[in-house]
Protein backbone atom coordinates (compact mmCIF):
# COMPACT_ATOMS: atom_id res chain seq x y z
CA UNK A 1 0.00 0.00 0.00
CA UNK A 2 1.32 3.42 -0.93
CA UNK A 3 0.23 5.17 2.22
CA UNK A 4 1.34 8.65 1.21
CA UNK A 5 -0.78 8.44 -1.94
CA UNK A 6 -3.91 7.28 -0.14
CA UNK A 7 -5.93 9.92 -1.92
CA UNK A 8 -5.03 10.23 -5.59
CA UNK A 9 -5.94 13.92 -5.74
CA UNK A 10 -3.42 16.43 -4.39
CA UNK A 11 -4.88 16.98 -0.97
CA UNK A 12 -2.49 19.76 0.05
CA UNK A 13 -3.57 21.81 -2.96
CA UNK A 14 -7.30 21.45 -2.47
CA UNK A 15 -9.68 23.88 -0.86
CA UNK A 16 -12.82 22.07 0.23
CA UNK A 17 -16.11 23.91 0.21
CA UNK A 18 -14.76 27.39 0.74
CA UNK A 19 -18.33 28.64 0.98
CA UNK A 20 -18.91 26.43 4.04
CA UNK A 21 -16.18 28.07 6.06
CA UNK A 22 -13.53 25.37 5.68
CA UNK A 23 -10.04 26.52 4.88
CA UNK A 24 -7.03 24.66 3.57
CA UNK A 25 -3.53 25.56 2.40
CA UNK A 26 -4.08 26.56 -1.20
CA UNK A 27 -3.22 29.41 -3.54
CA UNK A 28 -5.68 31.13 -5.85
CA UNK A 29 -4.23 29.45 -8.91
CA UNK A 30 -4.67 25.89 -7.63
CA UNK A 31 -8.02 26.38 -5.93
CA UNK A 32 -10.70 24.45 -7.85
CA UNK A 33 -13.95 26.14 -8.74
CA UNK A 34 -16.75 25.17 -6.38
CA UNK A 35 -20.42 25.56 -7.21
CA UNK A 36 -22.13 28.04 -4.92
CA UNK A 37 -24.88 25.54 -4.03
CA UNK A 38 -22.49 22.75 -3.09
CA UNK A 39 -23.67 21.44 0.28
CA UNK A 40 -22.14 17.98 0.67
CA UNK A 41 -18.45 17.29 1.17
CA UNK A 42 -16.89 13.83 0.79
CA UNK A 43 -13.83 13.21 2.95
CA UNK A 44 -11.99 10.25 4.40
CA UNK A 45 -11.38 11.25 8.02
CA UNK A 46 -13.35 13.64 10.22
CA UNK A 47 -11.64 14.73 13.43
CA UNK A 48 -13.91 16.42 15.96
CA UNK A 49 -12.00 18.66 18.38
CA UNK A 50 -8.59 20.27 17.88
CA UNK A 51 -7.19 19.85 21.39
CA UNK A 52 -4.22 17.79 22.53
CA UNK A 53 -5.40 14.65 20.75
CA UNK A 54 -7.33 16.20 17.87
CA UNK A 55 -4.76 18.37 16.15
CA UNK A 56 -2.19 15.55 16.30
CA UNK A 57 -4.72 13.09 14.86
CA UNK A 58 -5.57 15.46 12.02
CA UNK A 59 -1.91 16.11 11.18
CA UNK A 60 -1.19 12.37 11.10
CA UNK A 61 -4.19 11.59 8.90
CA UNK A 62 -3.27 14.41 6.53
CA UNK A 63 0.34 13.27 6.28
CA UNK A 64 -0.91 9.82 5.30
CA UNK A 65 -2.73 11.36 2.35
CA UNK A 66 -6.23 11.05 3.77
CA UNK A 67 -8.63 13.85 2.94
CA UNK A 68 -9.13 15.18 6.45
CA UNK A 69 -11.40 17.79 8.05
CA UNK A 70 -10.90 19.06 11.59
CA UNK A 71 -13.87 20.67 13.37
CA UNK A 72 -12.96 22.91 16.30
CA UNK A 73 -15.56 24.89 18.27
CA UNK A 74 -13.01 27.48 19.41
CA UNK A 75 -10.64 29.79 17.56
CA UNK A 76 -7.34 27.92 17.84
CA UNK A 77 -5.75 24.50 18.16
CA UNK A 78 -4.16 23.03 21.26
CA UNK A 79 -7.06 22.78 23.72
CA UNK A 80 -5.81 22.48 27.28
CA UNK A 81 -2.31 23.59 26.26
CA UNK A 82 -3.44 26.80 24.60
CA UNK A 83 -7.07 27.76 25.25
CA UNK A 84 -6.94 26.23 28.73
CA UNK A 85 -3.57 27.81 29.45
CA UNK A 86 -1.89 24.68 30.85
CA UNK A 87 1.12 25.40 28.66
CA UNK A 88 3.42 22.93 30.35
CA UNK A 89 2.46 19.56 28.85
CA UNK A 90 3.69 16.24 30.13
CA UNK A 91 4.78 13.69 30.48
CA UNK A 92 6.78 12.49 27.49
CA UNK A 93 9.48 10.82 29.58
CA UNK A 94 9.50 8.15 32.27
CA UNK A 95 12.37 6.94 34.41
CA UNK A 96 14.97 8.78 32.35
CA UNK A 97 13.71 7.58 28.96
CA UNK A 98 11.32 8.97 26.38
CA UNK A 99 8.09 6.99 26.13
CA UNK A 100 5.94 9.28 23.95
CA UNK A 101 7.29 10.89 20.79
CA UNK A 102 6.02 11.50 17.26
CA UNK A 103 4.00 14.47 16.04
CA UNK A 104 3.05 15.96 19.41
CA UNK A 105 6.57 15.79 20.78
CA UNK A 106 8.01 17.27 17.57
CA UNK A 107 5.68 20.27 17.89
CA UNK A 108 6.54 20.71 21.56
CA UNK A 109 10.29 20.57 20.89
CA UNK A 110 10.00 22.91 17.91
CA UNK A 111 8.03 25.48 19.89
CA UNK A 112 10.64 25.45 22.69
CA UNK A 113 13.46 25.94 20.18
CA UNK A 114 11.61 28.68 18.31
CA UNK A 115 10.96 30.43 21.62
CA UNK A 116 14.74 30.67 22.14
CA UNK A 117 14.93 28.19 24.99
CA UNK A 118 16.33 24.71 25.56
CA UNK A 119 14.69 21.51 26.77
CA UNK A 120 15.65 20.26 30.22
CA UNK A 121 17.66 17.11 30.91
CA UNK A 122 15.13 14.28 30.98
CA UNK A 123 17.65 11.60 31.94
CA UNK A 124 17.55 12.73 35.56
CA UNK A 125 15.10 10.97 37.84
CA UNK A 126 13.07 13.24 40.10
CA UNK A 127 10.87 12.37 43.04
CA UNK A 128 8.21 14.70 41.63
CA UNK A 129 6.78 14.61 38.12
CA UNK A 130 6.77 18.41 37.85
CA UNK A 131 10.38 18.87 36.56
CA UNK A 132 9.55 16.78 33.47
CA UNK A 133 6.77 19.08 32.32
CA UNK A 134 7.85 21.13 29.29
CA UNK A 135 7.15 24.84 29.62
CA UNK A 136 5.77 26.27 26.38
CA UNK A 137 4.71 29.53 24.85
CA UNK A 138 1.07 28.54 24.30
CA UNK A 139 0.38 31.12 21.61
CA UNK A 140 3.44 30.02 19.64
CA UNK A 141 2.45 26.39 19.99
CA UNK A 142 -1.00 27.10 18.52
CA UNK A 143 0.62 28.77 15.49
CA UNK A 144 2.94 25.83 14.87
CA UNK A 145 0.11 23.31 15.27
CA UNK A 146 -1.99 25.22 12.76
CA UNK A 147 0.92 25.42 10.32
CA UNK A 148 1.48 21.67 10.60
CA UNK A 149 -2.21 21.00 9.89
CA UNK A 150 -2.21 23.19 6.82
CA UNK A 151 1.07 21.73 5.54
CA UNK A 152 -0.49 18.26 5.88
CA UNK A 153 -3.46 19.34 3.79
CA UNK A 154 -5.95 19.30 6.66
CA UNK A 155 -9.06 21.43 6.16
CA UNK A 156 -9.64 23.46 9.32
CA UNK A 157 -13.14 24.43 10.39
CA UNK A 158 -13.11 26.77 13.37
CA UNK A 159 -16.31 27.73 15.23
CA UNK A 160 -18.00 24.63 13.83
CA UNK A 161 -19.38 21.45 15.37
CA UNK A 162 -21.37 18.33 14.43
CA UNK A 163 -25.12 18.83 14.84
CA UNK A 164 -26.27 15.38 13.73
CA UNK A 165 -24.44 12.17 12.82
CA UNK A 166 -26.07 9.43 10.75
CA UNK A 167 -24.62 6.05 9.83
CA UNK A 168 -24.60 5.34 6.08
CA UNK A 169 -23.17 2.42 4.06
CA UNK A 170 -19.99 4.39 3.25
CA UNK A 171 -19.45 5.44 6.87
CA UNK A 172 -21.10 8.58 8.23
CA UNK A 173 -23.14 11.58 7.16
CA UNK A 174 -22.49 14.51 9.48
CA UNK A 175 -24.56 17.68 9.61
CA UNK A 176 -22.19 20.50 10.51
CA UNK A 177 -23.26 23.86 11.88
CA UNK A 178 -21.29 26.95 12.74
CA UNK A 179 -21.40 30.70 12.72
CA UNK A 180 -23.25 31.45 9.49
CA UNK A 181 -22.57 28.03 7.95
CA UNK A 182 -24.46 24.76 7.57
CA UNK A 183 -23.48 21.82 5.41
CA UNK A 184 -23.04 18.05 5.36
CA UNK A 185 -19.94 15.87 5.40
CA UNK A 186 -19.76 12.29 4.23
CA UNK A 187 -16.79 10.54 5.79
CA UNK A 188 -15.43 7.03 6.14
CA UNK A 189 -14.11 7.31 9.68
CA UNK A 190 -14.66 9.65 12.65
CA UNK A 191 -12.13 10.34 15.40
CA UNK A 192 -13.93 11.94 18.34
CA UNK A 193 -11.39 14.11 20.19
CA UNK A 194 -13.95 16.43 21.72
CA UNK A 195 -12.94 15.62 25.29
CA UNK A 196 -16.59 14.93 26.11
CA UNK A 197 -17.06 12.07 23.59
CA UNK A 198 -19.67 14.33 21.98
CA UNK A 199 -20.13 12.30 18.80
CA UNK A 200 -20.23 9.03 20.73
CA UNK A 201 -23.07 10.48 22.81
CA UNK A 202 -24.93 11.71 19.73
CA UNK A 203 -24.87 8.15 18.38
CA UNK A 204 -26.41 6.78 21.55
CA UNK A 205 -23.33 4.75 22.41
CA UNK A 206 -22.64 4.28 26.10
CA UNK A 207 -20.65 6.89 28.02
CA UNK A 208 -19.64 6.94 31.67
CA UNK A 209 -19.75 9.84 34.08
CA UNK A 210 -19.75 10.01 37.85
CA UNK A 211 -21.95 12.15 40.05
CA UNK A 212 -18.86 14.08 41.14
CA UNK A 213 -16.41 15.68 38.73
CA UNK A 214 -12.93 16.95 39.33
CA UNK A 215 -12.75 20.74 39.72
CA UNK A 216 -11.47 22.82 36.83
CA UNK A 217 -8.90 25.61 36.87
CA UNK A 218 -9.02 29.20 35.63
CA UNK A 219 -5.38 29.71 34.71
CA UNK A 220 -4.13 33.11 35.87
CA UNK A 221 -0.78 34.70 36.68
CA UNK A 222 -0.65 37.85 38.79
CA UNK A 223 1.82 40.73 38.52
CA UNK A 224 2.68 44.04 40.17
CA UNK A 225 3.33 42.69 43.65
CA UNK A 226 6.39 43.65 45.66
CA UNK A 227 7.58 40.09 46.19
CA UNK A 228 10.22 41.07 48.73
CA UNK A 229 7.51 42.60 50.88
CA UNK A 230 5.12 39.72 50.21
CA UNK A 231 7.64 37.04 51.17
CA UNK A 232 8.63 38.95 54.31
CA UNK A 233 4.99 38.98 55.43
CA UNK A 234 3.98 35.50 54.26
CA UNK A 235 2.63 34.39 57.64
CA UNK A 236 0.48 37.51 58.01
CA UNK A 237 -0.81 37.18 54.44
CA UNK A 238 -1.86 33.58 55.08
CA UNK A 239 -3.75 34.72 58.17
CA UNK A 240 -5.43 37.47 56.12
CA UNK A 241 -6.39 34.88 53.52
CA UNK A 242 -7.90 32.56 56.15
CA UNK A 243 -9.89 35.46 57.56
CA UNK A 244 -11.15 36.43 54.09
CA UNK A 245 -12.40 32.88 53.52
CA UNK A 246 -14.13 32.88 56.92
CA UNK A 247 -15.84 36.18 56.10
CA UNK A 248 -16.88 35.03 52.61
CA UNK A 249 -14.76 37.54 50.70
CA UNK A 250 -12.84 34.54 49.32
CA UNK A 251 -14.08 31.01 48.73
CA UNK A 252 -12.57 27.59 49.15
CA UNK A 253 -11.10 26.80 45.76
CA UNK A 254 -9.69 30.27 45.15
CA UNK A 255 -6.47 28.46 45.96
CA UNK A 256 -5.83 24.72 45.54
CA UNK A 257 -5.68 23.67 49.17
CA UNK A 258 -5.88 26.82 51.27
CA UNK A 259 -2.22 27.88 50.93
CA UNK A 260 -2.16 31.33 49.38
CA UNK A 261 1.57 31.79 48.74
CA UNK A 262 1.86 29.34 45.79
CA UNK A 263 -0.99 31.23 44.12
CA UNK A 264 0.87 34.53 44.47
CA UNK A 265 4.22 33.12 43.40
CA UNK A 266 3.10 30.95 40.48
CA UNK A 267 4.35 31.70 36.99
CA UNK A 268 2.28 28.88 35.44
CA UNK A 269 -1.11 29.93 36.79
CA UNK A 270 -2.69 26.56 37.52
CA UNK A 271 -3.50 27.74 41.04
CA UNK A 272 -7.22 27.41 41.79
CA UNK A 273 -10.09 24.96 41.79
CA UNK A 274 -13.41 25.77 40.13
CA UNK A 275 -15.84 23.32 41.70
CA UNK A 276 -18.53 21.87 39.47
CA UNK A 277 -16.60 22.76 36.31
CA UNK A 278 -18.31 21.23 33.29
CA UNK A 279 -17.74 21.68 29.55
CA UNK A 280 -20.51 19.34 28.38
CA UNK A 281 -22.43 22.03 26.52
CA UNK A 282 -22.51 25.77 25.93
CA UNK A 283 -24.61 26.41 29.02
CA UNK A 284 -22.38 24.52 31.45
CA UNK A 285 -19.22 25.96 29.90
CA UNK A 286 -20.65 29.46 30.29
CA UNK A 287 -21.39 28.87 33.97
CA UNK A 288 -17.93 27.36 34.44
CA UNK A 289 -16.25 30.36 32.81
CA UNK A 290 -18.26 32.78 34.95
CA UNK A 291 -17.29 30.92 38.11
CA UNK A 292 -13.63 30.93 37.08
CA UNK A 293 -13.57 34.65 36.38
CA UNK A 294 -15.32 35.47 39.65
CA UNK A 295 -12.65 33.49 41.47
CA UNK A 296 -9.88 35.47 39.79
CA UNK A 297 -11.53 38.81 40.56
CA UNK A 298 -12.04 37.87 44.21
CA UNK A 299 -8.39 36.95 44.53
CA UNK A 300 -7.19 40.11 42.79
CA UNK A 301 -9.24 42.31 45.13
CA UNK A 302 -7.74 40.43 48.07
CA UNK A 303 -4.17 40.74 46.79
CA UNK A 304 -4.54 44.52 46.65
CA UNK A 305 -5.07 44.53 50.42
CA UNK A 306 -1.99 42.54 51.45
CA UNK A 307 1.47 43.94 52.26
CA UNK A 308 3.24 44.56 48.96
CA UNK A 309 0.08 44.10 46.92
CA UNK A 310 -1.34 47.56 46.29
CA UNK A 311 -0.23 47.47 42.62
CA UNK A 312 -1.37 43.87 42.02
CA UNK A 313 -2.85 43.19 38.62
CA UNK A 314 -3.32 40.36 36.11
CA UNK A 315 -0.37 39.38 33.96
CA UNK A 316 -2.05 36.55 32.06
CA UNK A 317 -5.49 34.96 32.25
CA UNK A 318 -7.06 32.47 29.86
CA UNK A 319 -10.44 33.24 28.35
CA UNK A 320 -11.80 29.78 29.17
CA UNK A 321 -11.82 27.78 32.38
CA UNK A 322 -10.16 24.41 31.78
CA UNK A 323 -12.06 21.29 32.82
CA UNK A 324 -10.50 18.00 33.87
CA UNK A 325 -13.37 15.57 33.64
CA UNK A 326 -16.68 15.06 31.87
CA UNK A 327 -17.70 11.94 29.93
CA UNK A 328 -15.65 8.81 29.23
CA UNK A 329 -16.67 6.22 26.69
CA UNK A 330 -17.45 2.63 27.56
CA UNK A 331 -15.06 0.95 25.17
CA UNK A 332 -14.16 -2.53 24.06
CA UNK A 333 -11.65 -2.34 26.92
CA UNK A 334 -11.89 -0.31 30.14
CA UNK A 335 -8.53 0.65 31.65
CA UNK A 336 -8.70 0.24 35.42
CA UNK A 337 -6.57 2.01 37.97
CA UNK A 338 -4.96 -1.37 38.70
CA UNK A 339 -4.06 -1.72 35.01
CA UNK A 340 -2.53 1.75 35.08
CA UNK A 341 -0.65 1.49 38.35
CA UNK A 342 0.83 -1.92 37.47
CA UNK A 343 1.81 -0.87 33.95
CA UNK A 344 -0.26 -3.56 32.26
CA UNK A 345 1.03 -4.30 28.76
CA UNK A 346 -2.17 -4.76 26.79
CA UNK A 347 -1.95 -7.12 23.81
CA UNK A 348 -3.38 -4.38 21.57
CA UNK A 349 -1.39 -1.51 23.10
CA UNK A 350 -0.90 1.45 20.73
CA UNK A 351 1.01 3.92 22.87
CA UNK A 352 2.34 4.59 26.35
CA UNK A 353 0.96 6.91 29.02
CA UNK A 354 2.82 8.17 32.06
CA UNK A 355 1.60 10.32 34.94
CA UNK A 356 0.78 9.97 38.63
CA UNK A 357 -2.79 9.17 39.62
CA UNK A 358 -3.88 12.80 39.85
CA UNK A 359 -7.46 13.07 41.10
CA UNK A 360 -8.31 16.64 42.12
CA UNK A 361 -10.91 16.94 44.89
CA UNK A 362 -12.48 19.56 47.15
CA UNK A 363 -9.47 19.15 49.44
CA UNK A 364 -6.85 19.71 46.76
CA UNK A 365 -4.71 17.08 45.05
CA UNK A 366 -2.05 14.69 46.29
CA UNK A 367 -0.57 12.82 43.30
CA UNK A 368 -0.01 9.07 43.78
CA UNK A 369 3.19 8.33 41.93
CA UNK A 370 3.74 5.10 40.05
CA UNK A 371 6.25 2.57 41.30
CA UNK A 372 9.70 2.84 39.80
CA UNK A 373 9.94 1.35 36.31
CA UNK A 374 6.18 1.22 35.71
CA UNK A 375 5.01 2.66 32.37
CA UNK A 376 1.30 2.09 31.54
CA UNK A 377 -0.03 1.43 28.03
CA UNK A 378 -3.14 2.50 26.15
CA UNK A 379 -4.89 -0.32 24.25
CA UNK A 380 -6.76 0.06 20.99
CA UNK A 381 -9.88 -1.29 22.73
CA UNK A 382 -9.97 1.75 25.04
CA UNK A 383 -10.27 4.03 22.00
CA UNK A 384 -13.14 2.13 20.35
CA UNK A 385 -16.67 2.60 21.72
CA UNK A 386 -18.24 -0.74 22.53
CA UNK A 387 -20.37 -2.20 19.72
CA UNK A 388 -19.40 0.57 17.30
CA UNK A 389 -18.10 0.70 13.73
CA UNK A 390 -15.96 3.31 12.00
CA UNK A 391 -15.47 5.58 14.99
CA UNK A 392 -12.69 5.97 17.52
CA UNK A 393 -11.93 8.41 20.31
CA UNK A 394 -8.67 9.89 21.50
CA UNK A 395 -7.94 12.04 24.50
CA UNK A 396 -9.40 12.30 27.97
CA UNK A 397 -12.68 10.59 26.99
CA UNK A 398 -10.93 7.23 26.51
CA UNK A 399 -12.48 4.19 28.14
CA UNK A 400 -11.14 4.07 31.69
CA UNK A 401 -12.26 4.21 35.26
CA UNK A 402 -12.14 7.54 37.06
CA UNK A 403 -8.81 7.06 38.81
CA UNK A 404 -7.01 5.74 35.72
CA UNK A 405 -8.48 8.62 33.73
CA UNK A 406 -7.03 11.15 36.17
CA UNK A 407 -3.58 10.10 34.92
CA UNK A 408 -4.23 9.11 31.30
CA UNK A 409 -6.00 12.41 30.50
CA UNK A 410 -2.81 14.52 30.41
CA UNK A 411 -1.57 16.20 27.24
CA UNK A 412 1.35 13.99 26.20
CA UNK A 413 -0.75 10.84 26.57
CA UNK A 414 -3.57 12.45 24.56
CA UNK A 415 -1.11 13.35 21.79
CA UNK A 416 0.07 9.74 21.65
CA UNK A 417 -3.52 8.51 21.48
CA UNK A 418 -4.36 10.98 18.72
CA UNK A 419 -1.54 9.81 16.49
CA UNK A 420 -2.36 6.14 17.12
CA UNK A 421 -6.07 6.63 16.42
CA UNK A 422 -5.32 8.45 13.17
CA UNK A 423 -3.06 5.67 11.88
CA UNK A 424 -5.73 3.12 12.74
CA UNK A 425 -8.56 5.13 11.16
CA UNK A 426 -6.66 5.78 7.93
CA UNK A 427 -5.76 2.11 7.55
CA UNK A 428 -9.41 1.20 8.19
CA UNK A 429 -10.61 3.70 5.60
CA UNK A 430 -8.10 2.44 3.04
CA UNK A 431 -9.10 -1.20 3.45
CA UNK A 432 -12.84 -0.51 3.91
CA UNK A 433 -12.87 -2.17 7.31
CA UNK A 434 -13.42 -1.06 10.91
CA UNK A 435 -10.70 0.14 13.33
CA UNK A 436 -10.79 -3.00 15.47
CA UNK A 437 -10.23 -5.22 12.41
CA UNK A 438 -7.05 -3.48 11.21
CA UNK A 439 -4.02 -5.76 11.75
CA UNK A 440 -2.12 -4.52 14.79
CA UNK A 441 1.22 -5.00 13.05
CA UNK A 442 0.23 -2.56 10.31
CA UNK A 443 -0.71 0.08 12.86
CA UNK A 444 2.56 -0.34 14.75
CA UNK A 445 4.59 -0.19 11.54
CA UNK A 446 2.88 3.01 10.45
CA UNK A 447 3.34 4.61 13.86
CA UNK A 448 7.06 3.83 13.90
CA UNK A 449 7.39 5.21 10.37
CA UNK A 450 6.06 8.52 11.68
CA UNK A 451 8.26 8.73 14.75
CA UNK A 452 5.97 7.33 17.44
CA UNK A 453 7.14 4.99 20.19
CA UNK A 454 5.22 1.70 20.16
CA UNK A 455 4.87 -0.35 23.37
CA UNK A 456 6.71 -3.63 23.52
CA UNK A 457 5.93 -6.69 25.61
CA UNK A 458 9.40 -6.83 27.18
Amino acid sequence: MNRRNFIKSKVAGTTILASSGLVCKASARNTPKVKENTSVLDVDILVVGGGSAGHVAAIQAGRLGAKTVLLERNSQLGGTTTTGGVCFPGLFHAWGKQVISGIGWDLVAKSVEMDGRKLQDFTRNHRSHVPNHVTLNGQLYSLLAEEACLDAGVSLAYYQFPEKVTQIPEGWRVDVRGQGVKYQLRCKQIIDCSGNATVVGMLGLERMRGDTRQPGSQVVVYKGLDMEEVNKNAKQIQQMYNQAVTEGRLQKGDTWSGNVMPTIQSTRGNVNHIFGADSTDAGTQTQTNLAGRKSVLRMLKFLKTIPGGKNASINRMMNETATRETFRIKGETIITVHDYQTGRKFDDALCYSFYPIDLHTKNGVVPKHLKRGVVPTIPRGALIPKDSKNIMVAGRCLSSDRYANSAARVQASCMGMGQAAACTAVLAAKSSTTPKEVPLGEIHSLLREHGAIVPTKS
